[in-house]
């Protein structure tokens, strides 16, 4: 059986497991990755509009892995629309990169599951095999961990450098275009990230329960009693 101290790490190590888990089923299934300003171009150019009456021309984005909606103005008035990604939008996008980001944190997930069942059972008792030991605990969540950022990293590519708001800005906009004047990471994708960061605690704590403190041991002297000690 483990000890108090190990119980407790690898207890804490469960939860801060299960936290991720929910952590990227949450992100994954909020349309808030990603907020930003968007600016009808083709109205504001056909009525020469300058700084003060460019704000009846801008709107607003959100969007996540799924769907998201918008606020288009084109100088009569706001108008909301909603969209999903799949199974239309994701022909105009980056196709591969999008499914790869889902797929990442699917996987992410798995692992999230995994390291939790391990934790679980290290701090129960001491597992027969290395693999279900804190060595396997680390590599659970050196993978999950991993795969996060693989997501967060590529969702990050596809925004910046696939423009990915102003594709999703501009889908089936047969008359107007629109730029992006301002975009922001959401809270979901922030989500992600703390997934990530709470694998390496547990990364952290499996080390801490490794170490050997050492114990305060009482020694009890024996008193030796010999002949020489009788006769006086």
């Amino acid at each position: 059986m483990p000890g108090c101290f190990k119980k407790t790490l690898f207890a804490l190590a469960s939860l801060v497991s299960f936290a991720s888990f929910i952590l990227i089923v949450v992100a994954m299934g909020t349309p808030k990755w990603m907020t930003g300003k968007i600016l009808c171009k083709t109205g504001a150019d056909l009525v020469n509009a300058t700084d003060p009456e460019l704000v009846k021309f801008m709107g607003e984005i959100y969007y996540g892995l799924f769907r998201g909606g918008k606020i288009r103005q084109c100088g009569l008035g706001g108008r909301r629309s909603k969209f999903t990604i799949f199974p239309h939008m994701v022909k105009k996008l980056n196709t591969g990169l999008h499914v790869m980001i889902i797929m990442f944190l699917c996987v992410a997930i798995s692992f999230s599951l995994v390291s939790f069942a391990f934790c679980i059972l290290n701090a129960i008792k001491v597992p027969y095999r290395a693999i279900k030991g804190p060595a396997g605990i680390c590599l659970w969540n050196f993978l999950a961990g991993g795969f996060t950022v693989l997501a967060v990293t590529s969702f990050m590519a596809a925004v910046k450098l696939h423009h990915l708001t102003e594709r999703i800005a501009n889908f089936r906009e047969n008359v107007f275009q629109f730029i992006i004047l301002e975009e922001q990471f959401e809270d979901c994708f922030w989500l992600c990230v703390a997934s990530a960061t709470a694998h390496a605690v547990n990364l952290l704590l499996v080390a801490i329960s490794g170490i050997n403190f050492p114990k305060m041991k009482t020694k009890t002297e024996e008193a030796n009693v010999t002949a020489e000690d009788i006769m006086y």
